[in-house]
């Protein structure tokens, strides 16, 4: 059952302090956000939406783009949206918990969690990608209180080092470890766990099958970007990151939020759960680091 989230105040429903058109210009893994955003904002103008994010649509009404370009039909859309929706779940979840936490978005795109899920004011939020999507979020949305941008690269984990390790922290990189080499991407939830004094990291892995095919799927031929780390299993990552423990995985076939799609999905998810390699296509997984709190 989730956790009722009674200490956050309900989230506006519109951005404010942010009007110009915003022209876009981005190539590789950072062209990938605007499919994202895209696949949100689409799902926000259905009649039962799986993630609801009126944020996105009035970013896609911002930015100044051809998103038929992206031929991206409303069918595909949970692909992203049961993702995004899950890890929702899962942050506002950790934020109950620790109402003083800090929040460290890696590989945030143009992903409005921080609005959606409104924190408190205890709460410090870092967004954290690229130095032209920082730039970006610049134009596409507002400031606001005990919110941070830190443009930087993910396999350079200094950056880690210029945030307070004062409180608990969550670590969240949502679609963002498929593009770092397994070494990096181990050493950078490493890096993490020392630094800070508990908190969980909430990270999705695509497995071996996602990886090898990726020359056949579109998204990856439109952005010119490759995958590199494959995880089948939570114990791939435990065998790599010393000093975390399992809360929690699961995969888009079985997640929560998976009940929420149409009745094509439901079906297709029928076919797919007995074949194990593709049910485990894509993976969502929670790890906690740090003391346990003993009752």
């Amino acid at each position: 059952m989730v956790a009722p989230i009674t200490h956050f105040d309900p989230a506006p429903t519109k951005l404010t302090g942010v009007t110009d058109l915003v022209r876009v210009d981005l190539t590789g893994p950072a062209q990938t956000m605007l499919s994202t955003l895209y696949c949100k904002a689409l799902d926000a103008g259905f009649s039962q939406p799986i993630l609801g994010d009126t944020f996105a649509r009035q970013a896609v009404d911002r930015i100044d783009f051809d998103w038929s370009s992206l031929k991206i039909a409303d069918l595909w859309t949970p692909l992203v949206t049961v993702r995004t929706a899950q890890y929702d779940i899962w942050a506002a979840q950790f934020l109950a918990a620790h109402p003083h936490a800090t929040v460290i978005h890696l590989g945030c795109g143009l992903d409005s969690r921080v609005f959606r899920l409104n924190p408190g004011p205890e709460v410090q939020w870092y967004d954290v990608d690229y130095p032209d999507v920082i730039e970006l979020r610049k134009k596409v949305y507002p400031s606001r209180e005990n919110y941070h941008l830190v443009a930087t690269s993910a396999t350079d984990p200094s950056w880690l080092d210029e945030i307070p390790a004062d409180r608990p922290t969550l670590l969240l990189a949502e679609g963002i470890s498929m593009y770092l080499t397994p070494q990096d991407g181990a050493e950078l939830l490493q890096h993490v766990v020392d630094r800070f004094p508990s908190g969980e990291l909430q990270i999705d892995f695509y497995n071996w099958v996602t990886v090898r095919t990726q020359k056949i799927q579109r998204l990856q031929r439109q952005s010119g970007s490759t995958l590199y780390w494959a995880v089948n299993s939570p114990e791939d990552v435990l065998k790599n990151v010393n000093g975390i423990r399992l809360l929690d995985a699961t995969t888009f076939f079985d997640a929560p939020t998976f009940q929420r799609t149409s009745a094509v999905f439901r079906a297709a998810a029928r076919a797919i759960r007995p074949i194990r390699p593709l049910r485990g296509m894509l993976q969502y997984h929670r790890y906690a680091f740090g003391p346990l709190k003993l009752n």
